[in-house]
């Protein structure tokens, strides 16, 4: 498969704004991934992460799907491949990226795909939206997340009957289960995830990228090992600000606070 096929199949846009956009583009095949999909997907997030105009991503799926998994009739060459490699890895790229990924599905996204979703950090999904989750139907064994991933979102019963029975997860439900943050109208996907991304970019970048690595690595812990976390990173960010830094922060919240109404409770 030719570089230019590769890079049409995995599109990136930029606007000036700072939000770029990852469109997994295979339409016919309900965008299924092949090897070199999988590779250009993992470096293009790599490469926007690195990118300092880029300050969030949005990934999303041309036509009826998001993403409906790995393109089986090249599965030994994803499954038997150098699945160990990190930076062809898409999942463990998104895990790495220290910029807010923003998931707008559109459609199905099934078993690697539902695995893509949940590498991201917020998930905007049209009500018809299909989630599944097919390893148990085809015998795939999971390896980017969804056996662990999945009871931690939505909880475990509900998880092993969505695994274990392969049936699908309306958006709607996924909603209702706080599988994804909201759940709108056919053709508003993309609107609600540029709305989202640009309430990110209004804030202070900085303390965005700081925030969602906190949150992310805290959950990978208890809550007591977690708040420690939380605490050592604080101190470590005060201690490191200089006496300008303090004044200009004050300055900016005095502002602020002088817009906003007095409560009267």
């Amino acid at each position: 498969m030719d570089q230019t096929r590769i890079e049409n199949l995995i599109l990136v846009t930029r606007d000036q704004n700072g939000i770029a956009t990852i469109t997994i583009n295979r339409p016919k095949s309900l965008n299924s991934l092949t090897r070199p999909m999988m590779v250009r997907l993992a470096r293009q997030i790599n490469a926007l992460g690195k990118d300092e105009s880029v300050r969030v991503i949005v990934l999303t799926g041309s036509g009826r799907a998001f993403c409906s998994g790995v393109d089986l009739t090249a599965a030994e060459e994803v499954f038997k491949g150098d699945v160990k490699d990190v930076e062809t890895d898409p999942v463990a790229q998104m895990e790495q990226c220290q910029k807010p990924i923003i998931g707008a599905i559109n459609g199905f996204a099934i078993t690697a795909g539902f695995e893509i979703a949940l590498a991201c950090d917020i998930l905007i999904a049209s009500k018809g939206a299909k989630f599944m989750d097919t390893h148990s139907r085809f015998g795939i064994f999971p390896s980017w997340g969804l056996s662990q991933k999945l009871p931690r979102v939505i909880g475990a019963n509900r998880a092993r009957e969505a695994s274990l029975t392969a049936m699908p997860i309306s958006g709607e439900q996924a909603e209702r289960w706080g599988l994804v943050n909201h759940a709108v109208e056919e053709g508003q996907v993309l609107k609600k995830a540029r709305e989202v991304a640009e309430a990110i970019i209004k804030n202070n970048q900085d303390m965005v990228l700081r925030y969602k690595a906190v949150i992310n690595d805290g959950l990978k812990l208890d809550l007591a090992h977690a708040l420690s976390l939380e605490k050592e990173r604080a101190h470590a960010y005060y201690n490191g600000m200089t006496k300008d830094q303090f004044q200009k922060m004050q300055e900016f919240i005095a502002g602020r606070s002088s817009k906003t109404p007095s409560s009267k409770l």
